[in-house]
C-alpha cells in the first residue's frame, strides 16, 4: 500500500504542493468552529454564531467556482495569492472589530468566505503536470481525498488548541496567517507558476456546459446531503448515549472510515470504466448508511460510523477522475471548484433537512435521511450512466504539452490542462 504513495511523494514538487495546499486550506476547514468560538467569547448568541458561519459557507460556495474560472483564465499565482490575502484580511477585520457593529461582522465574514482561494481545485489541476502518468494521477487523487480527512480531523483540534493557549481571536488570526503562508508556498512553486490552462471556448456557463459534469455534480449534491444529515442525526443519539464525547467519536468514526477506505483504494491500480466504478462505490456508500438506523450502543454505533465512511474517500477520488475527463477544455480548475461547491451546498441542505426530521421523528428518522440521499445519488448516476461514460474513454495523446518547447508526444487527459 505504501509503495504507491511513496512513488507519488518522491516526485519533484509533490510534497510541497500537497503540504502547501493542506496548510493553505486550514482557514476554510476551521472557519465554522473558529467563528462559533469567537462569537461565544464575544458574548454573542449561538443564533448569531450560526448565522455568521452560514454566511461564510454560502460566500465560500459562491466564490470557489468564480475564482476557479479566474485561475483558468489568468493562472494560479495571479488569483490564488491575492484571494488568500483578501480572505485573511476579512477574517482579521472580523477578529479585531468583533460582532459590533453587526453589518461589518457579516461583511467581513462574507469577504473571507468569498475570497477563499480555490487551492483544492488548483492542486488537482497540477497533478497531471507533476506526475505525468495517468495511473499516478489517480493515486494522487486518492491520496488527496485521504489528506482532506486528516485536515478536517486535525483542523478543529488546532482551533481548540489556539483558544486554550491564547484566545478565540488569536485562533482566527493565527490560522488565517498560516493559510496565507500555505498559499504562498503553492503559488511560488515552479509547477504553479508554469501552469497554464488550455485554450478555452468562450461560454457563459464555463465548465457547467458539460453534461457529464452536471450529472456528476447532481449525484454528489446528494452525497453531501447524506453527510450533512448524519452530523445532525448524531446529536440526539449522542444525547441519549453519553453526550458530547460520544458525538465526537461518531464524527471521528466517519473520518477514520474514509481514511481507511481512501488508503486502500489508492493502493492499487484500477482498470475499467470509472463511471461504472463510481456507481458501485456510491451504491456501497448508500448501503453502509443503512445500518446506522439500528442505533446500537455507543461502541457499536461508532464502528457503524466507521463503516459508513469507508467508501466516501474512494467515491470522491473516483469522481476526481471523471471531473478531469468531463471538464471542457480550459476549465479544469473551475470544474473541480464546482464539485467542492456542490458538495458543500449539499451538506448544508442535509443539515437543514435533518433538523425538522429529527424534531418530528427522533434520531431514527434522522439516520434514514443519509440512506435515502445515498440512494438518490445512485439513481442519478444510473440515469446518467451513458452521459458519464461518453467522453471517459481514457487518456488521449496530444501532439504537445502546452509548455513543452520540444513538442514531445505525451499522454494527457481530455481536459488538456498540463504544465
Amino acid at each position: 500500500m505504501a509503495a504507491g504513495y511513496l512513488e507519488i511523494l518522491r516526485a519533484r514538487h509533490a510534497v510541497r504542493l500537497l503540504a502547501g495546499t493542506l496548510v493553505g486550506r486550514l482557514p476554510n476547514a476551521t472557519a465554522a468552529i473558529a467563528i462559533v468560538l469567537f462569537v461565544r467569547a464575544e458574548g454573542g448568541t449561538y443564533t448569531l454564531a450560526g448565522g455568521l458561519a452560514a454566511v461564510y459557507g454560502v460566500a465560500n460556495a459562491v466564490g470557489q467556482p468564480v475564482l476557479g474560472r479566474l485561475v483558468d483564465l489568468r493562472g494560479q499565482p495571479r488569483v490564488q495569492l491575492p484571494a488568500a490575502l483578501v480572505s485573511a484580511l476579512g477574517m482579521a477585520v472580523f477578529a479585531f472589530a468583533g460582532t459590533d457593529p453587526l453589518p461589518l461582522a457579516y461583511a467581513a465574514v462574507a469577504a473571507a468566505g468569498l475570497f477563499t482561494p480555490p487551492l483544492e481545485g488548483g492542486l488537482r489541476a497540477l497533478w497531471p503536470s507533476v506526475l505525468r502518468r495517468e495511473d499516478q494521477v489517480h493515486t494522487a487523487y486518492a491520496m488527496d481525498a485521504v489528506a482532506q480527512e486528516i485536515m478536517f480531523t486535525v483542523g478543529p483540534l488546532l482551533v481548540t488548541l489556539c483558544v486554550a493557549l491564547w484566545s478565540a481571536q488569536a485562533a482566527l488570526l493565527v490560522l488565517n496567517a498560516v493559510g496565507v503562508l500555505g498559499a504562498l508556498c503553492v503559488v511560488l512553486s515552479p509547477p504553479s507558476r508554469a501552469w497554464r490552462s488550455a485554450p478555452r471556448e468562450a461560454h457563459w456557463l464555463g465548465a457547467l456546459r458539460s453534461p457529464g459534469l452536471r450529472a456528476l455534480l447532481g449525484a454528489f449534491f446528494f452525497v453531501g446531503v447524506a453527510l450533512g444529515s448524519i452530523t445532525v442525526a448524531s446529536v440526539p443519539y449522542a444525547d441519549d448515549h453519553g453526550g458530547d464525547a460520544v458525538y465526537g467519536w461518531l464524527m471521528a468514526g466517519i473520518g477514520l472510515g474514509a481514511l481507511i477506505g481512501g488508503l486502500c483504494y489508492g493502493a492499487r491500480r484500477w482498470t475499467g470504466e470509472p463511471a461504472r466504478r463510481l456507481q458501485a462505490l456510491v451504491a456501497l456508500l448508500a448501503v453502509c448508511y443503512l445500518p446506522l438506523t439500528l442505533m446500537p450502543g455507543a461502541v457499536a454505533m461508532t464502528l457503524l460510523t466507521v463503516l459508513a465512511g469507508v467508501f466516501l474517500a474512494p467515491a470522491i477520488a473516483c469522481a476526481f477522475v471523471l471531473v478531469d475527463r468531463h471538464a471542457p477544455r480550459g476549465t479544469v480548475t473551475e470544474a473541480f471548484s464546482w464539485l467542492v461547491t456542490t458538495f458543500t451546498v449539499g451538506a448544508s441542505v442535509g443539515t437543514g433537512l435533518a433538523g425538522p426530521v429529527v424534531q418530528a421523528g427522533g434520531a431514527l428518522w434522522g439516520f434514514v435521511v443519509p440512506g435515502a440521499a445515498g440512494g438518490v445519488s445512485l439513481l442519478v448516476l444510473l440515469a446518467t450512466g451513458r452521459v458519464l461514460a461518453a467522453s471517459a474513454g481514457g487518456a488521449v495523446v496530444a501532439s504537445s504539452s502546452e509548455n513543452d518547447p520540444n513538442r514531445a508526444v505525451e499522454p494527457r487527459f481530455s481536459s488538456g490542462d498540463r504544465a
